[in-house]
């Protein structure tokens, strides 16, 4: 190594390369994520009882506790777009955590797949408020007061354009600083420095996560608003 941070070696890239598939990191890594999200949807759909495991109570757990916030938080109408935020969150969290597991890397600590999600987003809050106010969900963009509806209009617009950029960049930023972070930590003090940020970190991709989902609960409740 000539300088700066090792290359880690990731284990499903060189495999798929050995088998003649080759996709970047970030794509190889989306997929495990996919097929295991899959695996786990079918698992629990099979095995569903009155009396849960220990699956559907993790996933009960989270699913229920998300959609109680959503609700909460939004009103009834929060349960129409709910099931797209919590598999965004359901999706965000294990690419977050996969960073951590040696050998492996987050996909979101790529800009591409942060931006395809952002993008996503900011094209479902605005068809689900076309979808509910049909032309009259312009009026959002106009604010409350008639006499500055040109000047909010300018505003609300390039706030809005800014909200893709802003889901990307602020996962991005946190997801792949703290992986170098704890690279830094590791090659500094391989277990008493790195140990405790590792566990750390656990937590911060976790909130990342919840924020994202956060972040889209709160456009979603702003499209399915009245505007005033």
């Amino acid at each position: 190594m000539a300088g700066g941070l090792p290359h880690p070696q990731f284990i499903v890239p060189a495999a798929l390369n050995a088998i003649g598939v080759h996709v970047p990191t970030h794509v190889a890594y989306t997929w495990v994520v996919m097929l295991m999200l899959f695996t786990f949807g079918i698992l629990v759909r099979k095995n569903l009882t009155m009396v849960p495991g220990k699956l559907q109570n993790v996933f009960e757990l989270i699913i229920g506790g998300l959609e109680d916030f959503c609700v909460a938080n939004v009103g009834e109408k929060g349960r129409e777009v709910f099931h797209v935020i919590v598999i965004l969150f359901l999706f965000i969290l294990p690419c977050n955590w996969f960073g951590l597991i040696p050998g492996m890397d987050a996909p979101t600590a790529n800009i591409n797949t942060n931006a395809a999600l952002a993008i996503f987003l900011f094209m479902y809050y605005n068809w689900i408020g076309l979808k509910k106010w049909g032309p009259g969900y312009i009026k959002h963009f106009f604010g409350p007061v008639p006499a500055m509806a040109p000047l909010m209009l300018i505003l609300e617009l390039i706030s809005h354009l800014a909200r893709p950029l802003s889901l990307t960049l602020r996962l991005f930023g946190n997801i792949k600083g703290e992986e170098i972070v704890l690279i830094l930590m590791f090659m500094l003090a391989p277990v008493v420095g790195s140990l405790p940020m590792y566990f750390l970190f656990v937590l911060a991709k976790f909130i990342q996560a919840f924020i994202f989902f956060m972040l889209g609960m709160i456009y979603l409740k702003g499209s399915l608003d009245h505007a005033h």
